[in-house]
């Protein structure tokens, strides 16, 4: 299974294929790594923000 599963991920398989490489640039170019600035910081979350998530209640539970 596991020599399978290396077979299926080969990056060499893909590494040299124009059509892949044509995608990855169209992705690259839509969406260039920009530097945040400190105020930009601020606002990132990269955990989450609990105060905003969505408290699920269980069946069959009230709310309080």
């Amino acid at each position: 299974m596991e020599k399978k599963l290396r077979e299926l991920f080969d990056f060499q398989k893909f590494e040299k294929n124009a059509d892949l490489q044509a995608v990855i640039d169209k992705v690259h170019a839509r969406h260039s790594a920009l530097e945040l600035s400190d105020d930009d910081v601020s606002f990132v979350a990269a955990a989450g923000m609990p105060e905003t998530a969505l408290k699920r209640k269980r069946p069959g539970e009230e709310e309080k």
